[in-house]
């Protein structure tokens, strides 16, 4: 759908196979259409079928100049080696996460995500680094600043388009109620402060919520007191230093209402980052 005269939002569901059964999901990626044509994000593996043709019907062809990533997790890269090869356009990251862009087998090994081969369709070559306070030159008299978010990853980088006052946040804003995934929380919580106080920000595209035009703040404060509850939940169960992860995990699930899904190693990974011996 047209968000603003540039920008064009696509929700593609997917869904993430797990032992105890699948996991419905989905993400959205924008597409900035000026003079050139921006792709952020790119979906999972197989999303080119939804872009593309979108793109056709645009009048536009498949012709996708850039690439802008706003970090390296399978549902933003999966699709990324299939658009490169199909429309040749320049893929731009973060110096942080170039290396799981590259090599997504690394990634596999490292973060591992159940269906991570099937959620990714392989590396990518990163064109450009990109860094906090850039800005990315989109063509025809639009630009794009670059706001280092942290936390969700380590690199994790936002984009503001200035003239439709709109940020592309990726999974910088964690939505409450939603299975906690970060690689940090201190710093998670630092980058929703830093977003709260940016000025300009009238439309906030996140890859987790549909776009949004009104309350902004308090969506960015229920992300920042969600963080806080999760945090609550850690600190009560009083991890020991050799607590078990798993462990840790399902208890804190059962105190914040989660399903029983939650309970797995990527949320254990990110509730790591809130113990404090």
């Amino acid at each position: 759908m047209q968000i603003t005269d540039h920008i064009h939002a696509l929700k593609i569901p997917f869904s993430v196979p797990t032992p105890a059964g699948p996991i419905e999901r989905f993400v959205f990626v924008y597409l900035i259409c000026g003079e050139e044509t921006t792709l952020i994000d790119s979906g999972v593996a197989g999303s080119e079928t939804l872009i593309l043709p979108y793109l056709e019907r645009l009048g536009r062809g498949k012709r996708i100049d850039r690439l802008i990533l706003t970090h390296s997790h399978p549902d933003h890269i999966g699709a990324a080696h299939a658009i490169q090869a199909i429309t040749g356009c320049r893929v731009l990251a973060g110096a942080a996460e170039h290396t799981w862009i590259e090599d997504t087998d690394r990634q596999a090994r490292e973060r591992p995500v159940p269906g991570f081969e099937i959620l990714v369709g392989g590396p990518v070559r990163v064109d450009q680094i990109v860094a906090d306070g850039e800005r990315l030159n989109l063509g025809g008299g639009l630009s794009l600043k670059v706001i280092g978010t942290p936390g969700h990853s380590a690199g994790s980088l936002s984009y503001l388009l200035a003239p439709d006052r709109a940020l592309f946040s990726g999974d910088a804003v964690p939505v409450a109620g939603d299975m906690p995934i970060y690689d940090d929380f201190s710093t998670s919580l630092a980058t929703l402060e830093r977003l709260q106080q940016m000025e300009g920000v009238g439309l906030l595209l996140e890859a987790w919520q549909p776009p949004r035009t009104t309350v902004i703040s308090e969506r960015i404060s229920e992300g920042r007191s969600w963080l806080q509850a999760v945090d609550r939940a850690v600190q009560m169960a009083a991890p020991a230093p050799d607590v078990d992860p798993l462990a840790l995990c399902r208890q804190v699930v059962t105190t914040l209402g989660l399903p029983p899904l939650a309970a797995n190693p990527l949320v254990a990974r990110s509730l790591r980052s809130h113990i404090r011996w």
